[in-house]
């Protein structure tokens, strides 16, 4: 699911317009992985976290910003999606007031940066992303395998070495952090860092399939929208 997020479009409604970010960056947690929230259980912090996927379950980090995930897994599994980066595709102007900068790079590339544009607190906290009005993922335009990369996750003290950071290798809008080359990683290369972090997602995260039903969700909806 982190890589399957990738190129989809994240859309905020507030005050009366939209705001559009294309997603280039994303973390993969889940409830057996040390570095994640649910690795200790449920919570009332997490709660949203064990719910049904589709959803989306906000925190405050560092007593400084805002993250926000797309809960991945099944009902009271605790597996989320960070969304990392984002390159700003409509309502620039909007998010540069609320960023208080003007470099378009500098908007929405990183996680922090990203809610404070898209005005996301815990307010959203719980949001479901397939049929909700007030946010919602939108298809894009997903990436291709040579558009890949892939990396160890950033920012957390433990399993930083796992290959759960998945971003798209051209974007001049992803966060700080360390990166391995898309170009070292073919198919041919038998656990290779890309075949390695497919592996391990597949397995592990049992994605769902809510690209899907983003898709059949939005059309259905969007003409209640006027979106």
């Amino acid at each position: 699911m982190s890589r399957d997020l990738l190129g989809r479009h994240l859309v905020r409604s507030v005050e009366g317009s939209l705001l559009v970010a294309r997603i280039v960056e994303t973390e993969a947690y889940q409830q057996d992985d040390p570095a994640s929230h649910s690795y200790r259980g449920r919570t009332p912090r997490t709660e949203v976290m064990f719910g049904p996927p589709g959803h989306l379950y906000v925190y405050f980090s560092y007593g400084m910003h805002w993250c926000m995930n797309v809960v991945t897994g099944d009902d009271g599994e605790g597996s989320a999606v960070l969304l990392r980066a984002a390159e700003p595709v409509e309502g620039l102007e909007a998010m540069r007031r609320r960023r208080g900068v003007e470099a378009e790079r500098l908007l929405t590339s990183g996680p922090g940066r990203l809610t404070q544009a898209l005005v996301v607190t815990r307010q959203l906290n719980g949001t479901d992303l397939v049929l909700g009005h007030a946010l919602w993922i939108a298809r894009g335009r997903p990436l291709g395998e040579s558009e890949l990369g892939v990396s160890g996750r950033v920012g957390i003290a433990a399993a930083r070495a796992t290959l759960w950071r998945f971003y798209d290798e051209g974007s001049p809008f992803l966060s700080r952090g360390p990166r391995v080359s898309s170009a070292s990683a073919t198919h041919s290369e038998r656990g290779s860092p890309r075949e390695r972090a497919r592996e391990a997602e597949t397995a592990s995260a049992r994605p769902k399939a809510i690209a899907r039903e983003t898709e059949k969700g939005k059309e259905g909806s969007s003409a209640r929208r006027g979106a």
